[in-house]
């Protein structure tokens, strides 16, 4: 049975599409911070024809990192990074030692 008030996953890059931006990516970072180190941040871009189509399923439950067990984020990690549709960078970065 369909849920009656489904999560529109493109809610803000609608809103941004309709002024005219083209590329909308999506950040998140993962880490213990600039002082522990070190901290890993990405930015992804889907899509837009998957604000229409639907998100494949084996994007089901794709979300935020910290709300992620580390088996989902290593299914969504090896997904995205293989989806030839799907554009992203990675960026790691350490406390450097003085």
């Amino acid at each position: 049975m369909a849920r009656a008030n489904p999560i529109d996953r493109f809610e803000f890059e609608r809103v941004l599409w309709t002024q005219g931006v083209a590329r909308v990516a999506g950040v998140d970072e993962a880490g213990r911070g600039p002082l522990a180190g070190p901290v890993v941040a990405a930015a992804a871009i889907l899509p837009a024809k998957w604000a229409e189509s639907g998100l494949p399923t084996n994007s089901e439950g794709l979300n935020d990192s910290k709300q992620l067990t580390a088996v989902q984020r290593e299914k969504f990690f090896t997904f995205l990074t293989a989806c030839p549709e799907v554009q992203f960078a990675i960026a790691q970065v350490w406390r450097r030692a003085d």
